[in-house]
């Protein structure tokens, strides 16, 4: 049967497309609060945003996936899922409309980040609950492309909410407590609808008892120390996370820069900061679509390491051409090559890591994956605070990226021609 085909099949079946709905609203609201949290920390005019802010905002956008996902599910093998994404979106709900009136109250930032924190905690399991449902919806025979078709769907939404949060800001004033205020809704529209979906047909069974909780939490993090074991005696897979990792951590340095660039150096207000970083990001949203497109020819011609190599070695000459410049046009054209280095690697270490690693271990492998990914990206949040000045220009971060980048790839070769 055709993906054609088996697409019109899965928007046939009633209950799909009610978890379907969910998921894009879900989402969608989650792009709007996060860029709505992202430009208040930025481009509020009442605010001297600095690198450290950044940073912290960062790592309170991406931690809670990282520390809370590998026991998200100790918990939602126990709560019926419905129950989660009613609950779950209607607290977001709440928490949002929390945060946006602590923006127009202008309260110390750790009780805004503290508010931020617990909104973004609370995604990790309606976003696992979403992947856990879908087998309950859809036969096995479609279950592929299903989870193809729902996460870049909700993918998608996030990025249109994104979008949306940007536009709402403009018209409104330059309001982040109204973009808030509307993810707040969505939140709410996302948890109503899950209304429509019987409440015990997404699971999880209920004569099946699982495991006290805290039986299982320990579990849990036997099975992470057990990954880690199995992934030192996995050398290939561990060279490609760890190179994964320092490249991420490349990319968040230079997020950072591009953050400060756009705020002071390349504009004269905060709505045209606003649209410039608007710009980079989706110079970097081609450049990882273009990986999308590349990688599969990419590593079937050269290998995974060999792709990963020729990311890192091009990441190592282009960027500190592109970037020394700090004006906008080359700093652009750096920000799509490296998001289609960046993802690039990523699917090059996603082959590795799943032809590499036991089947037995391969879920705990890819959460701690998760955890190194996003551990690296706020990492270097926090040395590009300690390096860049108020305006963002930086020669020396610059040149540190590309002396990294080269070292990685030159590792790579050596130990590619060593075999």
């Amino acid at each position: 049967m055709s993906v054609v085909r088996d697409l019109r099949v899965l928007l046939r079946l009633t209950n799909f497309r009610r978890l379907l709905a969910v998921r894009l609203l879900s989402q969608g609201a989650d792009g709007v609060y996060q860029v709505a949290l992202a430009t208040y920390v930025v481009f509020s005019p009442e605010k001297q945003t600095s690198a450290t802010a950044i940073a912290s905002a960062m790592a309170v956008l991406l931690l809670p996936y990282s520390l809370v996902g590998p026991f998200a599910g100790v918990f939602l093998d126990r709560w019926q899922r419905r129950q989660v994404f009613l609950y779950g979106n209607l607290l977001r709900a709440l928490l949002a409309c929390g945060t946006a009136v602590l923006i127009v109250a202008s309260v110390p930032d750790w009780l805004f980040y503290a508010s931020a924190l617990s909104v973004t905690a609370v995604n990790r399991f309606v976003l696992a609950g979403l992947s856990a449902a879908l087998p309950r919806v859809v036969d096995e025979e479609r279950l592929v492309v299903a989870n193809s078709l729902s996460p870049t769907a909700g993918t998608l939404a996030a990025t249109l909410g994104g979008g949306l949060a940007f536009g709402i800001r403009l018209l409104t004033d330059e309001s982040d407590a109204a973009a808030v205020a509307f993810g707040a809704a969505l939140y709410l529209l996302s948890a109503l609808a899950s209304l429509r979906i019987p409440r015990g047909l997404l699971g999880p069974d209920q004569e099946l008892a699982p495991q006290r909780i805290a039986s299982a939490l320990a579990s849990t993090a036997r099975g992470l120390v057990e990954g880690v074991r199995h992934l030192a005696e996995r050398r290939p897979a561990a060279r490609a996370l760890t190179a994964v990792a320092l490249m991420r951590f490349c990319y968040g340095a230079l997020l950072v820069t591009v953050l400060m660039l756009s705020r002071y150096a390349w504009s004269t207000t905060e709505s045209e900061g606003l649209g410039l970083l608007g710009i980079a990001v989706a110079a970097s949203g081609a450049g990882f679509f273009a990986a999308a497109v590349l990688s599969p020819w990419a590593v079937g011609r050269l290998g995974p390491f060999g792709w990963m190599t020729l990311c890192a070695g091009m990441a190592a000459v282009l960027e500190p051409m592109l970037g020394l410049f700090f004006d906008p046009v080359p700093f652009l054209v750096a920000a799509f090559v490296l998001g289609l280095i960046t993802q690039g690697a990523k699917i090059a270490t996603d082959t590795v890591v799943q032809t590499n690693v036991d089947d037995a271990y391969r879920g705990r492998v890819f959460s701690l994956y998760d955890v190194l990914f996003n551990v690296a990206f706020v990492a270097a949040a926090g040395i590009a605070a300690l390096m860049l000045p108020p305006d963002g220009r930086s020669p020396l971060l610059v040149v540190l990226v590309a002396v990294l980048y080269a070292a990685i790839a030159l590792v790579l070769h050596r130990k590619r021609t060593e075999g």
